[in-house]
């Protein structure tokens, strides 16, 4: 098997729903990522692309028909170079860099370039065929934004609760307050306002045509006082809130895969290494931990340790979800968890939100020149999938 890197990481500023990406097509916002990956490396030659494979959680609108190779289209990639894309909801773009790096690691390909995308703003009502011509009733639109729709009446209804009640049981079972949420949302907001002040996304991030250059949904001026006024969003009794949420987002993110004669040949330097996955499954009402067992997995296989981690990008849900999993990593240090904020400031554009948690950790590690991290997000239906890198000094 070959060593396998991240040799350059981009991302677009995360628009807020119906904010300033609100116009932008997501197999265009894609083709944005993926252009401006191929500017991070100028050696590269186009043409020695051997595949694209991109991340979309939705698929119902204009990221329809394969947005991977949609977006290597609009982004002006030979027709040569093929495309693909993936879905595990959340874990949608992580599950494309996943996909590359196995890729690369067996042989099948030595530059890949993944990524993932992800338009809430553009996702459209879609409406079911009748089950016979010319019905006379109404019909129902369904929203495509978020959650399930058109449920499978076989499904058991504790499964197909939303995503914020399952989460609200989550808390109760872990004994998470108000508080806590309301504190660790803050720390979200306070550390992403900082990061971007000290320039720490100046690496990764790049403005969009539309003129963004920083991410919408961070409010720097918030704080526990402030979020604890704010009313429950799933239970009259309950804790979750819109503030110690992720909000809807639009965004994308591409990060560029390769091996070490990929590195030599088109002269190209290393973030990090890729050095284990891992993935698990949990009940879905369950969904919020399912990092758990995704990281004992990839950090088993890397063979280290939640004590020789030394930064971890957790994907922000949900607070009483990030807690919850913290609650069962006591080994783990909660200060090198998203030190540059998470998904409650920065904003969780579905299918782009794993490739964005892959490029900040190599970003991070790249700086460190050292040292082991994690990439992990939970997954709607009862998921988790995690990634673990290794700086490159």
């Amino acid at each position: 098997m070959r060593d396998v890197y991240i040799a350059a990481a981009v991302r677009t500023p995360i628009g807020r729903y119906g904010g300033a990406l609100a116009g932008v097509r997501p197999d265009d916002l894609a083709a944005d990522a993926i252009r401006a990956l191929l500017d991070r490396a100028p050696g590269l030659d186009p043409e020695r692309i051997d595949d694209v494979v991109f991340g979309a959680a939705n698929g119902a609108g204009e990221d329809n028909r394969n947005v991977g190779r949609m977006a290597a289209l609009l982004a002006g990639l030979p027709v040569s170079v093929p495309g693909a894309t993936v879905n595990r909801l959340c874990a949608s773009g992580l599950e494309a860099v996943v996909q590359a790096a196995r890729a690369v690691a067996c042989g099948d390909a030595s530059v890949v370039v993944a990524g993932g995308v992800e338009s809430m703003s553009r996702a459209p009502w879609v409406l079911p065929k009748p089950e016979r011509g010319f019905p006379r009733g109404h019909e129902q639109l369904y929203s495509t934004t978020l959650g399930w729709r058109m449920v499978n009446p076989r499904m058991p209804e504790q499964w197909t609760v939303s995503l914020g009640e399952a989460t609200e049981m989550l808390g109760k079972r872990y004994g998470v307050s108000r508080d806590a949420q309301d504190a660790w949302a803050a720390r979200s907001h306070r550390l992403a306002a900082a990061a971007w002040k000290d320039g720490l996304f100046d690496a990764e991030a790049v403005v969009t045509q539309d003129g963004l250059d920083r991410d919408e949904s961070i409010r720097e001026d918030t704080s526990p006082e402030a979020l604890s006024r704010l009313r429950p969003a799933f239970a009259p009794d309950g804790t979750i809130t819109a503030g110690n949420s992720s909000p809807l987002n639009d965004g994308a993110a591409a990060v560029l895969v390769t091996d070490s004669d990929g590195l030599a040949e088109h002269d190209l330097r290393p973030l990090a290494r890729v050095v284990s996955t891992g993935v698990a499954g949990t009940d879905p009402v369950d969904f919020g931990i399912g990092p758990v067992q995704a990281v004992a997995r990839a950090l088993g296989r890397a063979r280290i340790g939640l004590g020789d981690l030394d930064a971890v990008e957790l994907n922000e849900a949900f607070a009483a979800q990030v807690l919850a999993c913290l609650a069962e990593w006591p080994d783990l240090d909660p200060g090198v968890v998203n030190p540059q904020g998470g998904a409650i400031a920065l904003g969780h554009p579905l299918g782009c939100s794993g490739a964005r948690l892959a490029g900040t950790l190599a970003h991070q590690l790249s700086r460190r020149g050292r040292g082991y991290g994690v990439a992990t997000l939970c997954v709607g239906v009862g998921q988790g999938l995690a990634l673990v890198l290794e700086g490159t000094s």
